[in-house]
């Protein structure tokens, strides 16, 4: 009976292939920039520490800064003006109901003047163009606020992107140095997300069946971790090799080479 079992165990270790995979950040990001500007600071001590809220790259956004200050200021202005002109426009209708009430009394008098009537009405459709353009004007103004509210936003952008923060995220590379100017799409830095660790191996075709159903044993120890993508498609430079990745807890320390083993229950 244990001649039985251990032929079933070197069966098993037998049948089970070895892959090596090294141990990555779940994700390293390359960031570019959006924006054009002259690079203010670009700390790179920073550098393999996790970074917080604090901007890790600024590049200069002080005229961004004067112009959103001034766009807002001309924001409340207008907001002001267009409270104003609604209470006019109130007042405006206001008056416009008396006056189109007092004429429509007097235009059947006979007594009355055709010059006096003539006034009277003049007077009227004076109210109501006044009326007409106090009412467009406050649509003009909400145009112009549209305008720099939307003004504001690309401002807001423009700052953020100036300001570049990565919280949580791991200063892998620094690109850039104080000083330099860059361009729209000039490399600035890399950051890796090592709140999870990712395990990348290649299969071949007849292995894939399955996969995600094996047992995975690391350096030897089974573990609990599964096949967590699995590509269809052969990789474009491993010819007729598929790739697999295994999702796994952040380790202490990255990059070491691990012995990974696909076992059938």
């Amino acid at each position: 009976m244990k001649l039985l079992t251990v032929l079933l165990f070197l069966l098993a270790y037998l049948d089970a292939k070895v892959y090596y995979a090294k141990v990555e950040p779940y994700e390293i990001r390359d960031i570019s920039s959006n924006v054009s500007g002259l690079v203010i600071s670009a700390d790179e001590t920073l550098v393999g520490q996790t970074l917080s809220q604090k901007q890790y790259i600024k590049i200069d956004s002080e005229l961004d800064e004067k112009e959103q200050i001034a766009v807002r200021e001309k924001l409340m202005y207008i907001k002001n003006t267009i409270e104003i002109n609604e209470a006019v426009l109130l007042n405006l209708d206001e008056l416009l109901a008396k006056k189109r009430e007092n004429y429509k009394k007097i235009e059947p008098l006979k007594f009355k003047s055709s010059v006096e009537k003539d006034r009277e009405f003049y007077d009227l459709i004076t109210s109501e163009n006044l009326y007409l353009n106090t009412k467009k004007e406050i649509q003009n103004l909400k145009i112009q606020m549209s305008d720099l509210k939307l003004k504001d936003a690309q401002l807001q952008r423009t700052i953020s992107d100036k300001n570049l923060v990565a919280k949580d995220f791991v200063l892998y590379e620094m690109l850039v140095k104080s000083g330099q100017v860059v361009g729209v799409s000039t490399p600035l830095a890399k950051v890796a997300d090592v709140s999870k660790a990712k395990l990348t191996i290649y299969l071949d075709e007849e292995d894939v069946v399955n996969a995600q159903k094996k047992v995975l044993y690391i350096d030897g120890v089974k573990s609990s971790y599964k096949i967590s993508r699995l590509l269809n498609i052969a990789d474009s430079k491993n010819i007729s090799k598929y790739m697999a990745q295994i999702i796994i807890d952040s380790p202490a320390l990255f990059s070491k080479l691990l012995k990974l083993e696909l076992k059938d229950e």
